[in-house]
């Protein structure tokens, strides 16, 4: 007997459809799909959640050293005028040097991102920048479902789809 249901597609499109869906499960916090995938991705979600919730406070603050380019009132960049071994002078982009309190995950920590980066797709918002949908987990979800036990997700069912009487439903977020 199957471990999970085979969705009518072959591995590498089943698990691509899997982890698109379960991306923007957590980046909208509900998705419009059929039943079966529904039930697929529920406890994909429900796993990596309880993950997110498991590691959320397992770090320690560290400082580290960070050179930066030096910039003015404009947001330019500041240069010098340096002059080379054999004589020609060029621009040099002025460093500064601060230090910064940043976390860093303790190794089981470390881990858990790892699994949940497998399960999800990396995202880029209207700008083009990535978004962290790790952090989001470890961050802002774990910390709504802290004191929950499971039952991170909720079903609801809203009708047969026209063309092929398929089950539809919005899975969400509780």
């Amino acid at each position: 007997m199957a471990i999970n249901r085979k969705l009518g597609r072959p591995t590498d499109q089943r698990l691509a459809i899997l982890r698109n869906q379960t991306t923007d499960l957590i980046l909208h916090n509900q998705i419009e799909t059929t039943e079966a995938r529904a039930k697929e991705v529920k406890s994909i979600v429900d796993s990596i959640i309880a993950l997110a919730i498991k590691e959320k406070d397992n770090f320690e603050e560290v400082e580290v050293k960070v050179v930066k380019a030096k910039l003015d009132s404009k947001g330019n960049k500041v240069t010098e005028k340096v002059t080379s071994k054999n004589g020609k002078e060029y621009l040099k982009v002025v460093k500064e040097e601060t230090t910064e309190k940043r976390q860093k995950d303790m190794p089981s920590r470390l881990n858990a991102r790892k699994k949940i980066m497998t399960k999800i797709n990396k995202v880029k918002d209207s700008d083009g920048k990535n978004i962290d949908l790790t952090a989001k987990l470890f961050g802002e979800i774990a910390e709504k479902y802290k004191d929950r036990v499971g039952g991170y997700t909720q079903i609801i069912k809203i009708g047969a789809r026209k063309g092929d009487n398929a089950e539809k439903v919005i899975l969400k977020l509780v």
